[in-house]
């Protein structure tokens, strides 16, 4: 396991944060430094057709080891990580056989990693947990995936005995910006079905996703003196502060779960004359976010005919919709990945996604793609944390899928 920990170490202390103001592509330079990495490493560990093309996806091939006809299957993770939080100077921590108690991320500005509010962590009592410093996120977000691609790769290279089809493998920038999947050549990738190495605690098995939107609401103002401002004043904030609360109260992240759709401000720059709100719209329901999104619009137009002028703009954009649609009329990939985590007994948590990954676009694009997990906590920010020993697990669900469908094609 020592060999995986190591090449998480190398991949998470290069610095691949995604931009989501650059309209590049990538969205930031620097996600070519691991591309290039990873480009040297898998032709070190002997995979073949090895490219990294102009947009900085990643692609190669395990070729089959068996003399029969087996569907060629994939496995994605993406390079980049968020930009909601740092990943520049990332300096992991070592907690072996954890205890069960708080960890101190930092001494010097008090930051605690506490079961006490992270209760996932009392899963993990007797595991070497890998944490942050508290100054940086971690980057199993997802990074932890591409380690276990690439491990489970160099385990079926030198273990020529497991029999296996034809495999491909591929890294995907910018998945965390929205763009992740927008220049995949699915038909070079060439494979039949693929998981996405992207998904959180041991056993998580998704092929349900949200279906997505943004929304950008611009307030228009108008700015006078302060002091002879009745009658003439439009203040754009106070006419924001209308707008969020004209929406459902309890519709939002931290008040919603499972199935339960939500309106999300996220971003919020305002002044007198100006003010912009940027919103995500999430429901997995396809009729329902239709909805959300008919009601967003209405509560705009009713606010502007209570102003008696058009002083609110907005402008609703799709991003990706539920890959369950589909999944479901292949389902036998689905029950693949599931068979492999019960071979290793590793209970299957099958549940739908309160986010997106490469796999619910690529799924629109011709490969359906379910997700697996990857082994990471809290993304995103300076509490994330992997078990080095879910890194190992995520490992050998690979291998078994690529055994099983294997095994499968030959009956």
């Amino acid at each position: 396991m020592q060999k995986i920990i190591d090449r998480f170490v190398k991949y998470i202390t290069v610095d691949t944060q995604s931009d989501p103001e650059n309209p590049a592509f990538p969205s930031t330079e620097k996600q070519w430094d691991l591309a290039k990495i990873l480009v040297e490493e898998l032709k070190e560990i002997g995979m073949e057709d090895v490219t990294l093309d102009d947009n900085c996806y990643v692609m190669a091939t395990l070729p089959s080891n068996v003399d029969f006809e087996v569907p060629t299957i994939g496995f994605i993770a993406h390079i980049d990580t968020s930009p909601d939080y740092s990943g520049t100077n990332v300096k992991p921590q070592f907690h072996p056989n954890y205890n069960g108690e708080d960890i101190v991320l930092n001494k010097e500005e008090n930051i605690i990693l506490s079961p006490s509010y992270f209760e996932d962590l009392l899963m993990y009592k007797g595991q070497t947990l890998i944490t942050t410093d508290g100054t940086t996120l971690l980057g199993a977000d997802d990074k932890a995936g591409i380690t276990e691609i690439v491990s489970a790769m160099e385990f079926l290279i030198n273990n020529p005995e497991i029999k296996h089809g034809k495999i491909r493998v591929g890294f995907t920038p910018d998945e965390e910006v929205g763009k992740g999947a927008h220049m995949f050549d699915v038909d070079k990738f060439g494979a039949e079905w693929a998981y996405t190495m992207d998904g959180s605690q041991v056993g998580e098995l998704e092929y349900e996703n949200f279906n997505a939107a943004g929304a950008k609401v611009t307030i228009n103002g108008k700015i006078v003196h302060p002091g002879y401002a009745k009658g003439k004043m439009i203040n754009s904030m106070t006419i924001a502060a209308d707008f969020i609360k004209s929406l459902p109260a309890n519709e939002v992240p931290e008040h919603t779960t499972n199935y339960e759709g939500f309106f999300h401000l996220h971003t919020m720059n305002g002044e007198v004359e100006k003010t912009t709100l940027e919103y995500i719209i999430r429901d997995h329901d396809l009729k329902l976010f239709e909805g959300r999104k008919e009601l967003f619009q209405k509560l705009v137009d009713d606010l502007n005919k209570k102003l008696g002028a058009d002083l609110i703009e907005v402008e609703i954009k799709d991003q990706y919709f539920n890959m369950r649609e589909k999944i479901e009329p292949v389902m036998h990939i689905v029950d693949i990945a599931e068979e492999a985590m019960n071979h290793l007994n590793i209970t299957p948590l099958i549940k739908a996604i309160r986010g997106g990954t490469d796999g619910s676009q690529l799924s629109y694009k011709g490969l359906p793609c379910p997700n697996i997990f990857a082994g990471g906590h809290n993304f995103h920010g300076r509490y994330e944390y992997v078990p080095a020993e879910s890194l190992q697990l995520a490992t050998d669900v690979i291998v078994e899928i690529a055994r099983i469908t294997a095994k499968r094609a030959r009956k």
